[in-house]
């Protein structure tokens, strides 16, 4: 195991042990989810929606749980004073990668628990699951990739909460975009090569996302 690895590792591992001892954001994340899950299907109910009506649902519950539990990563490092901790003893692309995997893991814990509870609720009838499950893997992973770097951006800030929301919707627009289209694909029961164009971009994007936030990293968390 290289250095770099084992470093990424330790720190990722260091912020799975405090989220399980404070639940911070595991607990913002799932309240949020749960909260909006129940009021949508009080409002909505079980009757006929379109398929594009659920694509927007599940995207718009996922996006801003995700938004409400990953901003504080770095605000909590900021203002309990290890932020500066952390630029003496670890590498910028050490902490990146670090908050990125801690990122990817509540993204991926709150599909595991939104999406079940959204079929239930919404009496929602999947075709393929496997094209829906490689839907919500990959446009989560791709807003868990941009809110890394924008919490990292923004916590230093004063009004964080806002300039997070700013910053954020343009940035999350062509994901969020085609993550709906392609989830929209899968529940009409549309073919392969219809969802191919979304998937392309849901597959390209948190690649050039992780690319670019890794080599501009240094300049945002040690500025």
């Amino acid at each position: 195991m290289s250095d770099l690895v084992r470093k990424v590792l330790s720190l990722a591992a260091k912020d799975v042990r405090c989220e399980l001892r404070t639940r911070y954001a595991l607990n913002a994340l799932l309240m949020f989810a749960v909260v909006t899950l129940v009021v949508i299907g009080l409002t909505a109910g079980q009757g006929e929606h379109s398929s594009h009506m659920h694509a927007s649902l599940i995207w718009i519950v996922i996006l801003f749980s995700l938004m409400q539990a990953l901003s504080g990563g770095f605000v909590k490092e900021e203002e309990s004073g290890t932020a500066d901790t952390l630029r003496v003893y670890a590498e910028p692309r050490v902490v990146y990668l670090g908050k990125l995997l801690l990122g990817l893991a509540l993204a991926w814990a709150l599909l595991i628990v939104l999406v079940p509870l959204y079929m239930i609720l919404m009496d929602l009838d999947v075709n393929s699951i496997s094209q829906f499950l490689l839907c919500l893997l990959l446009g989560s992973t791709g807003i868990a990739a941009s809110t890394t770097l924008i919490a990292a951006i923004v916590s230093r800030a004063s009004i964080k909460g806002a300039l997070f929301a700013v910053l954020s919707f343009p940035l999350l627009l062509p994901v969020l975009l085609s993550a709906i289209f392609a989830t929209e694909v899968v529940l009409r029961g549309g073919e392969w090569n219809d969802m191919w164009p979304y998937v392309k971009i849901l597959i390209a994007y948190p690649i050039i996302v992780v690319t670019v936030s890794y080599m501009l990293f240094d300049y945002v968390w040690e500025g």
